[in-house]
């Protein structure tokens, strides 16, 4: 099952959800109106002299579910983040002096390059000594990844990267918007239940008996009713959490190309007293269905995961619970230290160089957000190929912002100039002395590590408030224009900086699930081909061979299109992308197919190439693996 197949499921099992959820809150209500008739009904009293107060409870009940879902789901809009700080998170920046820190950013960094998505903001849940970890927010854009010092401390780079793996594959795989319906639904229906227990609590007294003992059974009713409601929702919250974990673990395995990592963590987690337990299980009980490992300590048909001894025979059918018995005894005489292992096992960053790679073109569609472990091999040598000044400053809260500015300077004298009389005008003479410290660098670097380099910088752009963001795009583009002419590294920087830092302010506003078929948006994705077809070719006889490659991909008719090379450069596409968005997941995939045709009827992927599809499959939010171009 490929991504956009992934993304198919994913939709149908929200649906799914949303009418076992309607279920369990039709529930809720038909119990409170059987409670209010049974505390109202009189003898010989008619059923419809009760409509009234029926009506009334019933309307209130789905008020208040309703309402105080609205209102949880709104507060997560405010993305992943929001969530890792609700928890406790602390979000790390440069590398600083820990060393704990310096690796799981690098593995973060490694893992989000090979995958193609924006790099997720990073946290660590400092007061927490189990092994455990989550991905939270409502689109890739916005994403945070949090891990618990635990995991920092008992797990080696294998193992992290593993962990780290499964929780990227929930991202990819649309399980984050699903969590944020499920957190959004069960705490309208806790609502019920907490009203009820305060009302018990401070409702006593009141000057009218009767009325008092009316509200108290009243409370007592809604207490019961929504503590129900509140199993009956954790029953479904378990049952669906459990299927996606499976895949979850089957999507690291096959991200990492091997199964030492994750199921060593799992073992760790087993073997070890703290386990995967949260310490704060108040807040715990809303992203149960969110972590690595089991973090309330249920089990049966509550458990959000499955048995732990089942996850790791998945992956080694051989393992059975005796050895994870021999593993506790061990590690209880000499506890494991995940920075120790390192050492002793030779784990190291990947380091290597950007040496181009030719990529076949006919796979790219099947790596959409399931990246090889060339893919890995790739990202960890960019990461390792850029200059240490410039990659420092990718994670500066202001050295991020002088970069991405320094990465579009002209390499003419007066349209260099103008850019950083832009700059000097709008942050000060200090910001254009930074971009001048970086320009040598930045003229030296590979132009297949410039989108790579801009993208470790965005976690620090989305740090910034929304009008300082805002200002900043619109410098993006006055710099881009200012020679009167947009390029397409210009412009695909520019797509990603509005998809994977803009889009992040307000996630659940920019991403719908598309729903339209691809004879729908003909001409747009034709566009897309002619405009694909002349960034990678300078020859037009070449340029049209790749058109009509990418043309017979897509459109099965044999319909003959006559090839144009565009006019107005890439921002023809800026009319082109909301239509092709909205594309239903397997529509995406043939188009993503059909560009990969494109691309490599001739057996090479250029720069151009690499960097238009990458921002391609960027604004169609899906997440390509780094491609290096050929020249």
């Amino acid at each position: 099952m490929n991504f956009f197949e992934r993304q198919d499921v994913a939709r149908r099992q929200s649906r799914r959800l949303v009418w076992m959820f309607a279920l369990a809150v039709v529930g809720i209500v038909v119990a409170v109106e059987a409670a209010v008739f049974l505390v109202l009904h009189r003898p010989g009293e008619s059923a419809a002299a009760l409509a009234g107060p029926l009506l009334m409870a019933a309307v209130l009940t789905l008020a208040v579910i309703g309402l105080a879902s609205l209102y949880r789901v709104a507060s997560l809009r405010q993305g992943g983040a929001h969530v890792a700080r609700q928890l406790g998170g602390v979000e790390i920046g440069g590398d600083g002096g820990d060393p704990d820190y310096r690796r799981l950013r690098n593995v973060v960094e490694e893992i989000a390059i090979a995958s193609g998505v924006p790099v997720p903001a990073i946290f660590v849940l400092e007061h927490e000594p189990g092994i455990n970890a989550f991905a939270a927010g409502y689109a890739p854009s916005d994403a945070a990844v949090a891990v618990t010092r635990g995991a920092l401390d008992a797990l080696n780079r294998d193992e992290l990267q593993g962990v780290i793996a499964h929780e990227f594959s929930h991202i990819l795989n649309g399980d984050m918007r699903l969590n944020i319906r499920m957190m959004g639904v069960l705490f309208g229906i806790f609502v019920i239940a907490l009203i009820g227990r305060k009302v018990l609590i401070y409702g006593r007294g009141g000057r009218d008996a009767r009325s008092a003992a009316a509200l108290l059974v009243a409370a007592l009713v809604a207490m019961v009713v929504g503590y129900l409601g509140l199993v009956l929702g954790r029953l479904i919250k378990a049952a669906v959490s459990r299927q996606r974990e499976f895949l979850a673990d089957a999507s690291a395995v096959q991200f990492t190309r091997q199964t030492r990592g994750i199921a060593g963590a799992l073992k760790k987690i087993g073997g070890l007293p703290s386990g995967s337990r949260l310490a704060d299980r108040a807040d715990g009980e809303e992203v149960s269905h969110m972590l690595f490992g089991e973090g309330l300590g249920f089990s049966g048909l509550f458990a959000t995961h499955p048995p732990l001894v089942e996850r790791i025979r998945a992956l080694e059918p051989d393992f059975r619970e005796e050895d994870l018995q021999a593993l506790a005894a061990r590690w209880r005489a000499a506890p494991p230290r995940g920075l120790d292992e390192d050492v002793a096992l030779g784990l190291a960053p990947a380091a290597g160089s950007a040496a181009s790679t030719r990529a076949d073109a006919r796979e790219l569609s099947e790596r959409v957000a399931a990246p090889g472990e060339r893919d890995y091999e790739r990202a960890g040598a960019l990461g390792a190929s850029v200059p240490g000044f410039l990659h420092a400053a990718a994670h500066d809260y202001g050295g991020a912002m002088t970069l991405v500015l320094a990465l579009l300077l002209a390499r003419d004298d007066a349209a260099r100039r103008r850019q950083l009389t832009v700059v000097e005008a709008r942050y000060g003479r200090a910001a254009v002395a930074e971009i001048g410290r970086f320009r040598a660098d930045v003229e030296r670097l590979d132009p297949a590590l410039r989108l790579p380099l801009a993208a470790m910088a965005f976690p620090r752009l989305r740090r910034r408030p929304r009008p300082q963001l805002e200002l900043f795009v619109e410098t993006v583009r006055t710099l881009s224009d200012a020679d009167g002419l947009i390029d397409l590294f210009e412009y695909c920087l520019a797509q990603m900086l509005r998809v994977q830092v803009v889009e992040a302010l307000d996630p659940g506003r920019h991403w719908r699930p598309g729903r339209r078929r691809l004879d729908q948006v003909r001409e747009p994705a034709l566009c897309l081909l002619a405009v694909l077809a002349h960034a990678g070719h300078a020859d037009e006889a070449a340029a049209r061979r790749a058109f009509n490659a990418g043309v017979a991909a897509l459109f099965a008719d044999g319909t003959a299109v006559a090839y144009e090379p565009p006019c107005g450069g890439p921002q023809v596409l800026d009319a082109a992308w909301p239509a092709l968005d909205a594309l239903d997941p397997l529509a995406k995939a043939r188009l993503v197919e059909a560009l990969a045709q494109a691309v490599g009827h001739d057996g090479r992927v250029g720069v151009a190439e690499a960097e238009l599809l990458r921002a391609t499959c960027a604004v169609l939010h899906c997440p390509l693996p780094a491609i290096l171009g050929d020249d």
